[in-house]
């Protein structure tokens, strides 16, 4: 699009910040999962009538992924950074006079700063009623457990079972053939339900979280396919919602 073209946009457009990362996943997957992932959830939801509704900005690739350091492939900002670079983007919209923005973000290090990004624009414009500031994790958009036979997880990991299916489905050949020999890493519980500090080599030295081991191609077109249904309601409602009311 050229400036114009963007200018023309009615300022009511939902303007969607898709992040992600470039970091490693373990010893059978691509350091580039997360970004690859978020891109096709992105590239179906643009198949649908609704992506005539929005503005998608260009994926991000850098990410906030410290806590991966110790695994060569891993590419960080630091949080403080990447979070003055996050309302930094969403800021830049806001003084061409949009008024919804909505960080769709793929990797589990992009949740907290995207979410105080958010909670920090609408502080610095408190006075205005006209502003829908958000921020959704794609895998969070729905209940893919409730939603496909046969999984094993209950929630996102890393390079695990879901993400090593979404992989299967869209790129096998960037899958190691080991896949299905690597063991499983459980979650834990940490420091539930207080919050932890910690970095990848406290949880696994390998690199991953889950079970990918019985990840299939069929699994991860399902997971594609809930991922994008739900990512698509989210921006309905960004499209229906005000900033003058608390219920989206």
């Amino acid at each position: 699009m050229s400036w114009p073209s963007v200018a023309e946009l009615d300022r009511k457009t939902p303007v969607v910040l898709p992040i992600a990362a470039l970091e490693q996943h373990g010893h059978h997957m691509p350091v580039f999962t997360d970004s690859m992932l978020l891109g096709e959830v992105l590239k179906r939801v643009k198949q649908t009538p609704i992506a005539q509704r929005v503005l998608f900005a260009p994926l991000q690739w850098l990410g906030n992924s410290h806590h991966h350091l110790d695994m060569p492939g891993t590419v960080s900002a630091t949080p403080r950074l990447y979070l003055d670079l996050l309302r930094d983007l969403a800021e830049n919209f806001l003084v061409h006079g949009f008024r919804k923005i909505a960080f769709l973000n793929g990797h589990g290090g992009n949740i907290v700063p995207s979410q105080q990004v958010i909670f920090e624009l609408r502080q610095s414009h408190r006075n205005r009623d006209d502003l829908l500031l958000t921020s959704l994790t794609y895998w969070e958009s729905c209940d893919p457990y409730g939603a496909i036979p046969g999984l094993s997880q209950r929630s996102m990991g890393h390079a695990c079972e879901w993400e090593t299916s979404m992989m299967l489905a869209l790129h096998p050949e960037f899958v190691s053939p080991e896949f299905q020999e690597v063991p499983e890493v459980r979650f834990g519980e940490g420091a539930s339900p207080a919050s932890r500090g910690w970095t990848m080599r406290d949880r696994s030295h390998m690199g991953h979280i889950g079970h990918p081991a019985v990840a299939s191609a069929e699994k991860g077109e399902e997971l594609f396919r809930v991922f994008s249904e739900g990512v698509g309601h989210y921006l309905q409602r960004m499209i229906d919602g005000t900033g003058d009311t608390w219920n989206l």
